[in-house]
């Protein structure tokens, strides 16, 4: 089996953190996580030297055919004088690369650039909570939510800024490798498991904000616990909170409610069991704390936008290669 390949194009002034994430998750040589790995190509109108927005020179060694053989292209973020007028052959490109079936991907204001191509009309997307007002404005045919980490769309994936370049990432890893190989690509990267897409991407902090750290053992406990039937009021006691104050800081704390933190936390169970386990789906479902087969099968496909059963028999065999 070819290594998918993915092409990054940069653009002069590009930002270097939004490149430097994709790079480092699928530039790096990781097939003995799964083989083959990916291939990555960074790619320019010109190739050679460009600067990025920190003044450091990014060596590129492709032109934009690159995106013509891509299996993934992903779309950094740019400078603002490419937000806001695209090279036209660039756009050219990435609708080429879309009408052939070629996975999209923008990062933070690398969205700007999939709009201006058209490849965003109709659909939802995000990019930076700093840019959503200007986005929507200048992109009325996008359906713009600027409150989640990232959209996947199937063949077309936005995601916000920065940090949410990680969680973006991550996903495209499970997806193409399961869960299990982007929580060990996390790990090495030392950073946390990716998050749900539908986290908020930002938070304002209110006066008082307790640390995260202060939720981690009742997090912890959550977790060795997933197979019962958890409650709100459960994990507040743990806390040593009353449940409505316990609830207020989860979600300051985490972005999304105590419920919702559950259900991604189960989610995540069920498809590290499915991959690596031979338990059936019932088993599955009980060991993750669904309680039922049909309530997994529901809250699986509604995650995942796949069966418990096709996921199993996708990644079985994605690992088997």
């Amino acid at each position: 089996m070819p290594a998918h390949i993915v092409a990054i194009p940069v653009t002069d002034q590009m930002p270097l953190f939004e490149l430097a994430v994709p790079c480092e998750v699928f530039g790096i040589d990781r097939s003995d996580l799964a083989d083959p790995w990916y291939e990555l190509r960074l790619c320019a109108a010109s190739p050679g030297r460009l600067r990025s927005a920190a003044g450091m020179s990014i060596d590129v060694p492709y032109d934009l055919d690159a995106l013509e053989t891509a299996d993934t292209v992903i779309v950094p973020a740019c400078a603002r004088p490419t937000q806001l007028d695209p090279p036209g052959h660039l756009l050219d490109g990435l609708r080429r690369a879309h009408r052939r079936g070629a996975r999209l991907v923008s990062i933070c204001t690398g969205a700007y650039l999939l709009a201006a191509a058209g490849l965003l009309d109709g659909r939802r997307a995000t990019t930076h909570w700093m840019n959503v007002v200007d986005f929507a404005h200048r992109f009325p045919r996008v359906r713009v939510d600027g409150g989640v980490l990232f959209v996947d769309e199937g063949d077309v994936l936005t995601s916000a800024g920065t940090g949410a370049a990680v969680d973006a990432c991550l996903h495209l890893v499970a997806s193409d490798h399961g869960a299990t190989v982007a929580d060990a690509v996390a790990r090495r990267m030392v950073v946390p498991p990716q998050r749900d897409g539908a986290q908020a991407q930002y938070v304002e902090p209110p006066a008082g904000l307790a640390r995260r750290s202060d939720l981690s053992p009742v997090l912890d406990w959550a977790r060795r616990h997933l197979a019962e039937q958890l409650t709100v009021s459960d994990l507040a006691r743990q806390a040593g909170m009353s449940r409505r104050t316990f609830a207020r800081r989860f979600a300051e704390a985490t972005g999304v409610s105590p419920l919702r933190w559950l259900l991604q936390q189960r989610i995540r169970c069920a498809q590290e069991l499915l991959e690596s386990t031979d338990d059936t789906i019932e088993s599955v479902a009980q060991r993750a704390g669904f309680g039922s087969s049909g309530a997994l099968r529901m809250h699986f496909q509604r995650s995942v936008a796949l069966s418990p059963q096709t996921y199993r028999h996708v990644f079985r065999t994605s690992r088997a290669r």
